[in-house]
């Protein structure tokens, strides 16, 4: 299974999301500091979910962030979040 599709799971299972959208922005960084040259490293996500109703954007980032807390010990290393 790919980073791209990890994350995917994770947030469709933590919240069970209306609109996702995970882009893999690893290549525009390629050769970056601290990126680990795996290909799987900096992504976009864009999201919907019921659960974000009434959380302020700094709740929502968290509430990703602690979601995808597995993926950042394991190589993500930079992650841009929309939510809509």
């Amino acid at each position: 299974m790919t980073r791209t599709e990890r994350i995917r799971s994770l947030l469709v299972k933590t919240f069970s999301p209306k609109n996702l959208e995970v882009i893999n922005n690893s290549h525009e960084h390629a050769g970056h500091q601290g990126s680990p040259g795996t290909g799987e490293s900096h992504y976009t996500i864009v999201i919907k979910a019921q659960v974000f109703d009434g959380l302020s954007q700094v709740q929502s980032h968290q509430a990703i962030y602690q979601a995808l807390d597995s993926e950042f010990k394991s190589g993500l290393h930079a992650l841009s979040i929309k939510v809509l």
